[in-house]
C-alpha cells in the first residue's frame, strides 16, 4: 500500500512539473526564439539523463541492461528523436502565440488522437473511444474556435504538435515491444532532437549567449526538471502504480498547466473556454480509464 502511494505521489509530481513547464516555456519566449530555446533545453535534458542511466545501470544491470535490445534502443531513440523534434518545434512556436493553459489542454489531446491513428494500422476502435473523440472535438471547439469559426495560429500549431506526440507514443510502444531500454532510448531521442533543433537554430534564428543566459531559469527548469527529473519519476512511479491509475494521474498535467498559467502569468479563460477545458479533460480521462479491471491496459 505504501509502495503504491509512493508511486502515485511520484506521478503526481511528474504531472505538476510537466504542467508548470508550459509556463516556463511561455516565459522563455520573452528572451530567445523557439528553436534556440528548445535546442538548449533538449540537449540539457539528454545530459541530465546520463548520470541517471549510470546509477540505474549499476542497480538494475541484470533486469534492465542485459535484457534490453541494443538495436531497438538505438533505432527507437533516433526515430523518437525526430518525432520529438517536430512535436516540440510546433509546440514551442504555438506557445509563443497562445496561452500556456490552452496549450496544456490542446497538447493533452494526443491521448484521444492515438486510437484514431490506430485505425490506419487495422485496429478496431470502440464506441467509448468514439465518444471520447466527439467529446474532445466539442471541447476543442469551445476552447479554441472563435465566433467567426476561425482558429488562432498558435492553437493550430499546438494541435499539430499533439498529433506528433500521438505518433511519438505509438512509436515508443512499438520499440518497447522490441525490448528497447526506455531510459536510454529517451536519452538518445533528446540528443537526436537537440542536434536537429540546433541546426534549425543556426539556420532560421540568430541565437545570442546573452539571450540564452537571460532565459536560463526557464531553460534549466524545462531541461532538468521536465526532461530529466520528471521522466525518471515517471519510470520509477509507474513500476508500483496500476497503468489506468498512472495515466489518469499524469493527465492532470493539463490542469496544472492552466492553474500555473493563471497563478503565475495571470492568464484568464472566459466561461466558454473553461467549459471547453472541462470537456477536453473529461475526454482525456475517459480515454485512459481501464473499464476491464481484469486486464492490463498497457
Amino acid at each position: 500500500m505504501i509502495k503504491k502511494l509512493r508511486g502515485s505521489i511520484m506521478l503526481l509530481l511528474t504531472a505538476i512539473i510537466w504542467g508548470t513547464a508550459f509556463v516556463a516555456q511561455s516565459e522563455g519566449m520573452n528572451y530567445v526564439q523557439p528553436f534556440t530555446y528548445n535546442a538548449v533545453r533538449t540537449l540539457l535534458g539528454g545530459i541530465v539523463l546520463l548520470p541517471v542511466i549510470y546509477v540505474l545501470r549499476e542497480k538494475e544491470r541484470e533486469t534492465v541492461m542485459v535484457c534490453a535490445d541494443t538495436k531497438a534502443t538505438l533505432t527507437g531513440g533516433i526515430i523518437c528523436g525526430f518525432i520529438l523534434f517536430c512535436a516540440s518545434s510546433f509546440q514551442q512556436l504555438g506557445i509563443s502565440m497562445t496561452t500556456a493553459g490552452k496549450a496544456g489542454f490542446i497538447t493533452a489531446l494526443y491521448v484521444v488522437i492515438v486510437p484514431i491513428i490506430d485505425i490506419f494500422f487495422g485496429k478496431k476502435v470502440s464506441l467509448r473511444t468514439w465518444l471520447c473523440v466527439i467529446t474532445a472535438v466539442f471541447g476543442f471547439y469551445l476552447l479554441c474556435i472563435k465566433n467567426d469559426l476561425k482558429i488562432s495560429k498558435g492553437d493550430l500549431l499546438v494541435l499539430i504538435c499533439s498529433v506528433f506526440y500521438a505518433f511519438h507514443i505509438i512509436v515508443i510502444d512499438h520499440f518497447n515491444l522490441k525490448k528497447a531500454n526506455g531510459l536510454i532510448m529517451s536519452c538518445i531521442q533528446f540528443f537526436t532532437a537537440g542536434i536537429l533543433l540546433t541546426i534549425c537554430m543556426f539556420i532560421f534564428e540568430n541565437p545570442t549567449l546573452s539571450g540564452i543566459l537571460a532565459a536560463k531559469h526557464t531553460i534549466l527548469y524545462t531541461g532538468i526538471m521536465s526532461c530529466g527529473v520528471a521522466y525518471t519519476l515517471q519510470i520509477i512511479g509507474q513500476k508500483s502504480t496500476p497503468p489506468a491509475l498512472a495515466t489518469m494521474i499524469m493527465s492532470l498535467e493539463s490542469v496544472f498547466a492552466a492553474l500555473s498559467g493563471w497563478l503565475i502569468l495571470s492568464e484568464k479563460l472566459n466561461t466558454k473556454e473553461i467549459i471547453g477545458c472541462i470537456f477536453v479533460f473529461a475526454a482525456v480521462v475517459l480515454a485512459q480509464i481501464n473499464i476491464n479491471p481484469g486486464k492490463d491496459n498497457k
